[in-house]
C-alpha cells in the first residue's frame, strides 16, 4: 500500500491517502491494436538514422556525456543554477508531516497550471480540517512526489462536492507582448495613398 501523505494542522498529524484522479477515470479511454495478416499483435519499433536498423521496444535509452564525449554517470552530476551556484535538492513530501501554515486566495490559485489531481481520503479524524476547507479556505505548501531539484505549488482544497483535494501545479507564466497596432482613421495618409492607386480612366 502506498505510503499516506500527513499534514500538520493545529498540533495534529493528519494522514491521508491519494487516489490520481486523471482523464482515463473521468472519461474512459480506447486503444488502438494493430495486428498482422495473421492476427498477432504487432509492436511499435524505431528505424535508426542509418535507415536499415530496426531497433524494438526497450532497445534505446538515455545516456549522459561529459564535454569530451566519454561516459559520465548520473550519480556524478551536481545541480546549479544559471549563477553556478550549487542547488540544494528538496526531499520528498512524504519523508515528514507537511505544515498548512499559508493559504491562497482563489486568484492565486487559478493563476496556477495544475498537471496532477488527488482524491484524498483521511485515515485520522481529520473532521476540523475538512470543515476548514468546506468553508472556502486553501491551503498552499510545496509538494515534492520523490523528492528532487524543486518543488512543484501543492493545494489543499474542497471541491464542490465536499470531497478534499491535492492539485499539483507550476505558476502560469503570461508575457505580455503588446497591443495590436490600431488602423488609420479614415481620411489621414493610408487611405489617400490607396486612393491615388485608383485610375477611374482604365474602367
Amino acid at each position: 500500500m502506498a505510503k499516506p501523505l500527513v499534514f500538520l494542522f493545529q498540533d495534529a498529524q493528519l494522514a491521508f491517502d491519494l487516489t490520481k484522479v486523471d482523464r482515463t477515470v473521468l472519461y474512459g479511454f480506447k486503444e488502438v491494436e494493430v495486428l498482422d495478416e495473421q492476427g498477432g499483435r504487432c509492436e511499435l519499433a524505431t528505424l535508426a538514422a542509418d535507415g536499415k536498423t530496426i531497433v524494438g521496444s526497450g532497445g534505446t535509452a538515455f545516456t549522459y556525456l561529459a564535454p569530451d564525449g566519454a561516459w559520465c554517470d548520473k550519480s556524478e552530476l551536481k545541480p546549479v543554477d544559471l549563477e553556478g551556484h550549487a542547488i540544494q535538492p528538496v526531499p520528498s513530501s512524504f519523508s515528514a508531516p507537511v505544515g498548512l501554515l499559508e493559504t491562497a486566495t482563489v486568484q492565486e490559485y487559478l493563476g496556477h497550471n495544475v498537471r496532477s489531481l488527488y482524491l484524498l481520503r483521511g485515515t485520522d479524524d481529520a473532521s476540523a480540517l475538512v470543515a476548514e476547507l468546506r468553508q472556502g479556505t486553501i491551503f498552499k505548501f510545496p509538494y515534492s512526489y520523490r523528492g528532487g531539484l524543486e518543488a512543484d505549488a501543492g493545494f489543499l482544497l474542497a471541491g464542490a462536492d465536499g470531497n478534499v483535494f491535492l492539485a499539483v501545479g507550476s505558476p502560469t507564466k503570461i508575457e505580455f507582448v503588446g497591443l495590436q497596432q490600431a488602423a488609420p482613421p479614415a481620411g489621414e495618409e493610408g487611405e489617400e495613398e490607396e486612393a491615388d492607386l485608383l485610375d477611374f480612366d482604365m474602367i
